[in-house]
């Protein structure tokens, strides 16, 4: 058994639920300091951060992730005990195997390995590690960004361990992610007797036309780099307890998910001037949890997909799907940001699982990215 899938085990092992860390970037940490790296925890409320640097010139590049995972959900689902890390027929199972204990320990035995190597080596390396990526994500990334930019730390390159793969270990690296927008609406209208309704004011009759024009018709065609973006209503309430009476109200929830093509600003002024033609009473919130990122084919793309080809075979493909990640806290400070890590169909499910073949050979990914970008001193 590799000293990286035993890595993997024990971290699988700590059941980080978000926010909690439960010691697993303690793990990393002491593995790290042996290395030579200079270690610290940001703790912000509940949630524990891991900076660790080695080196003090740059370029910077910054291995990035997260210790926390989502909740196991009903364990009778399981083959097994959620947090066991139990390994049958070639597949490490458990809770955050996947999503992305086994990236942590590849990325952190490919740092020390590649320092022992390269002890001189060009740069620096550098690891950001939080416990709050999969709850609410404010006083993680976010909010240690913001710590290393005031005291004039940047990062060049940054590789995230995010599942990335769809089918086969290498198939894909995700270059930049779409933005997400939510609208939280409150369309008010006047309650009454359903065989009256001249004497009220029906919202969801009012809403009705507003959710059809934005369903049919497309936001862009999308681009290059991503697909068209999309609205998708998530939550609709109305009603006053009985049967024969039009509601006074109507609350609703939707969202968008939006490339480059917009702006998160174009977009609100896009759907309140939409509302304002159709006449509407409301209230209305927007939440934007991240905006949309790129990185443009450049050394840290082209070294990536360099390592991934060498290592698995495979030429991957350069994407922006999926949801959003820890990349759109990183990527607006100047930092060139790429995901790459395992496959991702088991992710957020009963029996999660990673192969455990591919450990290791993200484990030399991971290495291969080192060694075409920081391989040779200065």
């Amino acid at each position: 058994m590799s000293k990286t899938l035993e890595f993997t085990q024990e971290l699988v092992r700590r059941p980080s639920v978000t926010p909690r860390d439960e010691g697993c970037q303690e793990l990393m940490a002491a593995r790290l300091r042996q290395a030579g790296f200079t270690v610290e925890t940001l703790q912000f409320g509940e949630v524990t951060n891991l900076w660790a640097r080695r080196g003090s010139e740059g370029p910077v590049l910054c291995f990035a992730g997260h210790t926390d995972v989502v909740p196991p959900g009903d364990a009778a689902q399981w083959l097994g005990e959620p947090f066991a890390a139990e390994i049958r027929d070639g597949l490490l199972y458990g809770r955050g195997a996947a999503d992305m204990k086994c990236s942590l320990a590849a990325m952190t035995d490919a740092a020390t390995e590649f320092v022992a190597a390269n002890p001189r080596h060009a740069g620096s390396i550098a690891f950001l590690i939080t416990s709050d990526e999969e709850g609410h994500a404010r006083d993680g990334t976010l909010r240690t960004m913001a710590e290393l930019t005031a005291r004039g730390e940047k990062i060049d390159w940054c590789v995230i361990g995010e599942p990335s793969c769809a089918q086969r270990l290498g198939d894909t690296v995700r270059v930049g992610r779409r933005g997400s927008l939510s609208g939280i609406i409150t369309v008010k209208g006047i309650a009454g007797h359903v065989a009256y309704p001249q004497l009220a004011r029906n919202p969801i009759q009012r809403f009705a036309p507003v959710i059809t024009e934005l369903y049919e018709t497309p936001l862009d065609q999308g681009n290059e780099f991503f697909p068209p973006s999309s609205f998708q209503v998530v939550k609709i309430a109305a009603g006053e307890g009985a049967p024969n009476v039009i509601p006074g109200r109507l609350d609703a929830r939707f969202n968008f998910r939006y490339s480059t093509t917009w702006t998160y600003q174009r977009l609100q002024a896009h759907v309140e001037a939409l509302l304002d033609r159709h006449g509407l009473d409301y209230d209305l919130r927007w939440h934007l949890s991240g905006e949309p990122f790129l990185t443009p084919v450049g050394r840290l793309t082209e070294a990536v997909s360099a390592a991934v080809r060498e290592v698995t075979g495979l030429v991957p493909e350069l994407s922006t799907g999926g949801g959003t990640s820890d990349g759109r806290f990183i990527a607006p400070y100047g930092t060139h940001v790429v995901e790459f890590g395992a496959v991702n169909a088991s992710i957020h499910k009963a029996n999660e699982h990673v192969a455990v073949a591919d450990i290791d050979r993200m484990k030399d990914v991971y290495r291969a990215i080192l060694g075409r970008l920081l391989g040779t001193a200065g």
